[in-house]
Parts: C-alpha cells; sequence; structure tokens
C-alpha cells in the first residue's frame, strides 16, 4: 500500500531516493548505485540485473533472506 502510493505521488517526476530494500527502486527509470561516494554502476533495474554487479548481489541476497525460513 505504501509502495503504490509513492509511486503516484512521484509519477512523472525527477525524484531522489535513498534506499535501503531495493523493492523501493524496482520500478525505477534509472539507478545510480554509490560505493564509497563514487558512482559505481548506474543503469535501469533490469540492466544492473544482467551486469552481476552491486545492485544484482544487493537483489540477491535480500530475495534470498525472503525466502529464508526455519
Amino acid at each position: 500500500m505504501i509502495q503504490e502510493s509513492l509511486s503516484r505521488l512521484i509519477k512523472n517526476k525527477t525524484v531522489m531516493i535513498i534506499a535501503y530494500r531495493m523493492r523501493t527502486v524496482a520500478d525505477a527509470d534509472k539507478i545510480v548505485v554509490l560505493k564509497d561516494g563514487v558512482v559505481a554502476e548506474s543503469g535501469t533495474p533490469e540492466e544492473l540485473k544482467k551486469k552481476d554487479g552491486i545492485y544484482a548481489n544487493i537483489m540477491k541476497t535480500q530475495l534470498m533472506a525472503a525466502d529464508w525460513s526455519l
């Protein structure tokens, strides 16, 4: 519900989001990944997943954590 509200609020606007959860930026037009204050990679979510870099590794880690159970 919060994600849907945010999506409606920022539609057709330029917005800078600092996100901890990757699903927050999953529908972004462009993502810029910073490492040590420097741009490490940038692109659409799909482009970054294919690069298998920082963004892709964070996505994989969060997906594994979401599926984890005892």
